[in-house]
């Protein structure tokens, strides 16, 4: 009953504070800080590590789901046939030359003795949290036109390439099983684009379109069904969680049923509406500030290197097709990374390499980089529009 009940009160502790979230961003003079930094903060706040209101054990299967939601949104504004148009192919060029960077970086790091788990901090310099991001890019305008289409595919590639690299390389089993558990996985995945064409019965299809709107929500439920299997085949596998929910959003892309604007509409009220918010603010509480406050040069080395290594490559890779206000704004919004970061720390500490005030500056440059780099971007495009439309005033 005790554990119940403090299930019951953390997650109410938790429901505040993502409902207070958007008030004080609101507050906040022309709302350039994210509720995403709100709710991390909050988390911080009434974790364990800070008034010791709410407990991470209690909300943890919650925070999963809500880590699921937030790869299946990032996986379903995914659209595949942009890695065959440049804004795909040059976001696999800027990862390449990232990855290049990261392993130099943490090479010469390794052999000074400032890191001692090579792989997951290489892997945590390539990342892009392309789902942690969406809210803020879709707030300030920043997914539509041709930026938008470079934004995604950058933000993408960021997420889907450094969870491969985390399956082949920091997986419990060898590179070959790994290899086959994601083509696996994969397939899978394929198999149930098909599902639809499979399942073409009359009576069961008047029973989604006509239950899609009512109490029974089909549409909603078969998608939760689609994003929890997966979920749970990437566990069978050995792989990563988010790999499934990622996977899922594209299967979902390809065979969303019905009222697919309704249906989009559903995702965000459950995903944004509970178990996001949950997610950021579980994110928050796990977050060991006192370590980070004994060692701050640890946290400050990371955050830098985060762009450095993954935000730099921009300004080079696009110069032809973005100006520079537009490639210094995706400099920042790709360098920004936090859910892949606490994956691969945790992955770090489980297997004994990371050590633990290298684990927590990780996860804090992470959270920094949520709180600084997206505010970058935005203020920058909404000086170069000023610029804009100051110059138009002038010229009349």
């Amino acid at each position: 009953m005790d554990g119940l009940l403090e299930g019951i009160v953390t997650l109410f502790v938790v429901a505040f504070v993502s409902a207070f979230a958007p008030i004080v961003a609101a507050m906040i003079p022309r709302s350039l800080v994210p509720q995403v930094v709100i709710m991390i903060l909050g988390g911080i706040l009434v974790g364990p590590h800070g008034l010791g209101y709410a407990q991470t054990d209690a909300i943890a299967l919650f925070a999963n789901v809500g880590l699921g939601f937030v790869f299946l949104l990032a996986g379903y504004e995914l659209e595949p046939h942009l890695f065959r148009e440049r804004p795909g192919r040059l976001a696999l060029l800027a990862w390449g030359v990232t990855a290049v960077l990261a392993i130099a970086i943490v090479g010469t790091l390794d052999a000074v003795g400032f890191v001692q788990a090579f792989g997951p901090i290489a892997i945590g310099l390539t990342t892009t949290a392309l789902g942690t991001l969406l809210p803020i890019l879709r707030d300030h305008d920043l997914l539509s036109g041709l930026f938008g289409r470079y934004v995604l595919a950058a933000g993408a590639v960021g997420e889907l390439l450094p969870i491969v690299a985390i399956a082949l390389f920091l997986g419990a089993n060898g590179s070959l099983v790994a290899l086959g558990s994601l083509g696996a996985m994969a397939g899978l995945a394929f198999a149930l684009t098909f599902a639809p064409r499979l399942a073409r019965n009359e009576r069961i299809g008047r029973v989604i379109r006509e239950g899609e709107h009512a109490t029974s929500q089909t549409t909603l439920r078969w998608t939760i069904v689609l994003l929890l299997a997966l979920l749970a085949a990437a566990a069978k596998f050995g792989l990563d969680a988010v790999l499934g929910a990622f996977l899922a959003g594209m299967v979902l892309r390809r065979w969303a049923p019905g009222d697919v604007a309704a249906l989009e509409r559903k995702l965000d009220a459950v995903g944004y509406g509970f178990f996001i918010p949950v997610f950021f603010v579980y994110s928050g509480m796990g977050l060991d500030v006192k370590s980070i406050v004994e060692n701050p040069l640890r946290l400050l080395a990371f955050f830098v290197l985060l762009l450095l290594a993954r935000g730099v490559p921009a300004l080079f890779v696009y110069r032809r097709v973005l100006p520079r206000v537009q490639r210094l704004q995706l400099m920042f919004i790709t360098a920004t990374s936090l859910p892949l970061l606490v994956a691969l720390s945790e992955i770090g500490l489980r297997n004994g390499t990371m050590l633990p005030q290298n684990a927590a500056a990780l996860v804090g440059a992470g959270v920094l980089s949520v709180l600084v780099y997206p505010t970058v971007a935005v203020t920058l495009g909404r000086r170069a529009k000023d610029r804009e439309e100051l110059t138009r005033a002038t010229s009349r």
